[in-house]
């Protein structure tokens, strides 16, 4: 994909060295309208005198600006908050580690995606069954019917449901259809993709979508049960060396 190169200011003026950066959102997700926002994401390391002194640094950076008619949503966390957050039952943060849409990288980014493969257990169901539970009360209740929800919701059970089923983060909705082969995501992408961000649903069949809901919420239920992933994560160790050796090179560089 084309990156405007607002994209890449924002990321250069930052004050910290990244571990990554990377674009999520619908972008990621295969469905941006032509007036969707940039949403960036990433891991900066923040330096030692702003950990341990009495003035400590920025955990998370969170900016939004609008640069050259684009707007740009930049939210970064510190290594240590990241490495943490990795530990828990959050499907966000696996999402942007494995994110194939990097702005930048490092060695140590690629060290960790192998690491965090241990990060991963079959409780992120959780994860993905509260997400689209969220979408789905805000696809409902503004009776709009918006698109971009009702894609949130199709797009967080399937995600899900691949990863109890592979042990593999898919965020792309294209990409998981692929798999799925459900014969109504590609008119509602098509809608999206071509419509304003805020688009509402063509011909809106609100109970066909509510049974598709239920049936693929409950196929990520049997999905959980079925799986062969661990109960929780063993990467602790690893996680715990690689932030050492981050600390210590930022600090020498």
């Amino acid at each position: 994909m084309n990156i405007p190169s607002s994209i890449s200011t924002i990321i250069w003026q930052q004050p910290y060295p990244f571990l990554f950066t990377i674009i999520s959102g619908s972008h990621l997700y295969g469905f941006p309208s032509p007036d969707s926002d940039y949403d960036l994401r990433g891991v900066h390391i923040l330096p030692v005198q702003e950990i341990v002194g009495l003035e400590t640094g920025n955990e998370t950076i969170d900016i939004s600006e609008v640069r050259e008619s684009l707007q740009i949503d930049l939210v970064t966390h510190d290594i240590k908050k990241f490495f943490l957050m990795l530990l828990k039952k959050n499907g966000y943060v696996l999402e942007q580690l494995y994110s194939p849409l990097i702005l930048t990288t490092s060695p140590e980014h690629e060290e960790l995606k192998f690491i965090a493969k241990n990060c991963i257990t079959r409780h992120h169901s959780y994860h993905y069954i509260g997400f689209a539970a969220t979408q789905w009360k805000l696809f409902e209740k503004e009776k709009l019917y918006r698109i971009k929800p009702l894609l949130y919701v199709y797009r967080v059970l399937l995600t899900g449901i691949y990863l109890m089923q592979t042990g593999i983060i898919e965020a792309n909705l294209i990409q998981l259809n692929q798999v799925f082969n459900l014969s109504y995501i590609p008119d509602l992408l098509a809608q999206k993709l071509t419509g304003l961000e805020k688009s509402s649903l063509l011909d809106a069949d609100v109970n066909f979508h509510q049974r598709e809901y239920e049936r693929l919420r409950y196929q990520l239920q049997e999905a959980y049960e079925l799986s062969t992933l661990p109960e929780a994560p063993s990467a602790m160790a690893a996680l715990h060396n690689l932030l050492i050796r981050l600390r210590v090179r930022n600090c020498l560089s």
